[in-house]
């Protein structure tokens, strides 16, 4: 599986960004590029996954994000874990985004 650390992955143009954890968690804090999938949803909802672009996967910690970024392998898409997740985000003093505040 393929892993991004989050400092790499900050310096990124171009790249589609999902956030798999719950609705409610990305809603208090997020990196500001992501889009929510969570992955709950994550199967039935795969269809919405643009593929144009470098594809990146993130949660908390990086525990559900490895599951996501897995089943996608097995479908035969590339993508890229956060190691760390949005944990690690925060912790290197990276910008955050709450819904309905910048």
């Amino acid at each position: 599986m393929n892993s991004i650390d989050v400092r790499t992955l900050a310096e990124l143009d171009e790249l589609t960004l999902i956030d798999v954890r719950e609705a409610f968690e990305y809603a208090s804090g997020h990196a500001p590029a992501a889009v929510n999938i969570p992955l709950s949803e994550f199967v039935a909802r795969s269809g919405e996954i643009p593929r144009e672009t470098p594809l990146y996967i993130i949660c908390e910690s990086g525990a559900r994000s490895a599951q996501a970024t897995e089943w996608l392998d097995s479908q035969g898409i590339t993508a890229s874990n956060v190691v760390g997740g949005t944990s690690a985000w925060r912790a290197a003093g990276l910008p955050t985004t709450q819904e309905g505040k910048p």
